[in-house]
């Protein structure tokens, strides 16, 4: 009928959401909010050794529950570090104990750092594996149990990277992270079909975060520089790596292909890399 209120995509199911403190995971957060998911969120909430730039901080990831909450929602906070299979495992007890139920899951937690392959240093390497890949893995290894057992199926997400689907220099352990990422959604994707759990994986360009706007990233474009570049100077920079006229996207458009792949609305899709590159990798 004319003027009838539209169901929301996500009504009655609950998404969790790793690395939510803020950039994309509290985009998602509230992007499926906004449908009508309530929210697990989790976030390390302290620096990393390796890392050259600041992470998210329990002040983020609380903002990011009362913004959830502020949408109607019902929102649960916890710091937790993805590499700790245990941890993970007392989010998602947590997320169950208060709302009842996971449907969605977005392993979206990941960190970059910058040095040639053979430079890189094993703190850096395991850092980056443990989160980005082994990090993912502990997220749905905690999670996947409880959904099956309530049946009526549900959606995995990872968050990818062209760097998942080309080589980028200086990224070599970042890239290895994330096409291993592309390797574990193929396989689940295979495993869970039969409980209709879908799993895939969005490829984002260079989205506009901290992970994109600090000095270690910009000096990429500079190197040897005695400063780094402005943020105008790294756009053209980032620009050039696009094939839309575009330096870097949005959180909200990656959040915007997460969604579709968290709702009914992709039932039947599965096993799929969506790309939201901004035609990085054809222009690659």
């Amino acid at each position: 009928m004319a003027g009838e209120r539209r169901r929301p995509l996500l009504e009655g199911r609950v998404a969790l959401i790793t690395g939510a403190a803020r950039g994309q995971g509290r985009s998602h957060a509230l992007a499926l909010a906004r449908e009508g998911a309530d929210i697990v969120a989790c976030d390390l909430c302290e620096p990393l050794a390796s890392v050259p730039y600041p992470l998210g901080s329990r002040e983020e990831l609380d903002r990011t529950a009362r913004m959830v909450e502020g949408l109607g929602r019902r929102a649960v906070a916890q710091k937790a570090d993805v590499r700790s299979l245990e941890q993970v495992r007392a989010v998602v007890e947590r997320g169950l104990s208060e709302l009842g139920r996971i449907d969605v899951v977005c392993a979206n937690a990941g960190v970059i750092s910058y040095a040639p392959a053979w430079e890189i240093t094993a703190e850096q390497w395991r850092e980056t594996l443990e989160t980005n890949l082994t990090g993912a893995w502990h997220t749905c290894k905690a999670a996947i149990p409880h959904m099956i057992e309530r049946g009526g199926g549900g959606s995995i997400i990872l968050t990818g990277s062209t760097a998942a689907v080309v080589g980028f220099e200086n990224l070599a352990h970042y890239a290895a992270s994330k096409h291993g990422l592309v390797g574990l959604m193929k396989t689940l994707a295979n495993e869970l079909a039969p409980h209709g759990i879908r799993v895939n994986v969005v490829h984002p360009t260079s989205v506009d975060t901290a992970m994109i706007h600090n000095e270690a990233t910009y000096r990429l474009f500079l190197p040897g520089g005695d400063r780094a570049p402005t943020r105008e100077e790294a756009a053209r920079a980032f620009r050039a790596l696009n094939a839309l006229p575009v330096p870097w996207v949005e959180p909200e458009d990656v959040s915007g292909a997460v969604l579709w792949l968290a709702s009914d609305q992709a039932r039947y899709v599965t096993g799929q890399q969506l790309r939201v590159d901004a035609g990085a990798v054809e222009k690659r």
